[in-house]
This record gives structure tokens, C-alpha cells and sequence, in this order.
């Protein structure tokens, strides 16, 4: 009995000592940020739980109303591993929707922070040409843009994608990151503070 207490134990440390991989293939990605190069990866502590705000799972509605996927009509939504390549896509900007304080707490490493209340004035950095009555986005120059905000229950980018849409961007060229932080925090991805 001792002799199988001991290889259970043996057992358990072994486990907790397992790498956590993004995929079974890929351990990190390196992504270059206005601040140099930052290594993106999940924690390594087989016991990590998640703490702070990002654990609290029952926030009321309203406000805090569960999202849904496709926040605007034309949109697409995407995932971890699909936000992962498009921070290092020259052609894709991540964009935090979030007030400049949430973005401040910690985000998505190379996101850029353009708040959901200044989406619809700024197309002019996501490549779109100021119009009298908006912005003419259908040039080449014209960057997709990937949005997230805290996490399903957060109207911020999806708030941010339609005043972009009524502003004149193109729908097609945004992607919705629906599980936001709370989601990368959850799967123990690297946060840029």
C-alpha cells in the first residue's frame, strides 16, 4: 500500500510539472510591440487558477449582458490561436476596445488601445481617408482590425464595431474576439501591463 501512495504521489508531481503549450505544437509566439519583442505564453504552474477580476463570473445585466458572437452584421468572430496570428499579421491591427484604465490594468500583448467611445474619429490610423460625412475606407491602405474587450458580458468593442461600421469602415474587415480578457486570462496567455 505504502509503494502505491508513493507512485501516486510521484505521479501527481509529475503532472504538475507537464509544459503548457498553446498547441500541442507551439509553446510561444514572439510578437514585436511598439516596446520591442514580447513572448507570448500560457503559465506554466499546472495548478494556476484564475484570480482578480477576471474570476468573477456573475456580473449583472444590465449593463454586463452577455454579448453576442457576431456583434454586428458582416463581422466575424475568432478565437485565440486566430488573434495570436493576426498579432503578427502587417495587415491586421489588434485593437483593445476598452476605456484607456481597463487597457492600462493589462492586455493583449501589441494591441493598440483605441476606446469604444473614440472608434468612429479614429479610422484615419486604421488606414481610412477623412470624408465630410465620416471616413471613405476602401483603399488598399485599409487594415483589417481584430476587437476584444474584457470578455463576453462586454459591450465595448461590440459597441466599437458598430460606430466604426457607421463610420464607414468595412465589416468584413472586422474580427471579434468575443472571449476578450477574461478569456485570455482564463487559458493563461502572457498580459502586457
Amino acid at each position: 500500500m505504502r509503494v502505491f501512495a508513493v507512485l501516486m504521489i510521484v505521479a501527481a508531481g509529475t503532472a504538475s510539472a507537464d509544459p503548457v503549450g498553446i498547441t500541442k505544437d507551439m509553446m510561444s509566439v514572439t510578437v514585436e510591440t511598439a516596446t520591442g519583442p514580447v513572448e507570448i505564453s500560457r503559465v506554466q504552474d499546472n495548478a494556476a487558477v484564475i484570480e482578480g477580476d477576471f474570476a468573477q463570473i456573475a456580473r449583472p445585466c444590465p449593463s454586463f449582458c452577455i454579448q453576442p458572437m457576431v456583434p454586428a452584421e458582416g463581422v466575424t468572430p475568432v478565437g485565440e490561436l486566430e488573434m495570436l496570428g493576426f498579432l503578427n499579421d502587417p495587415d491586421v491591427v489588434v485593437v483593445d476596445g476598452r476605456v484607456r484604465s481597463n487597457f492600462a490594468a493589462g492586455a493583449i500583448p501589441g494591441a493598440i488601445n483605441i476606446p469604444y467611445t473614440e472608434a468612429a474619429d479614429r479610422l484615419g490610423e486604421l488606414g481610412c481617408e477623412p470624408d465630410f460625412e465620416g471616413y471613405i475606407c476602401d483603399g488598399d491602405d485599409v487594415k483589417s482590425v481584430a476587437l476584444y474587450c474584457n470578455g463576453p458580458w462586454c459591450g465595448q468593442s461590440p459597441t466599437a464595431a458598430r460606430r466604426m461600421i457607421e463610420a464607414g469602415y468595412p465589416a468584413e474587415k472586422i474580427y471579434y474576439y468575443r472571449a476578450g480578457m477574461q478569456g485570455w486570462t482564463m487559458l493563461g496567455l502572457t498580459v502586457s501591463k
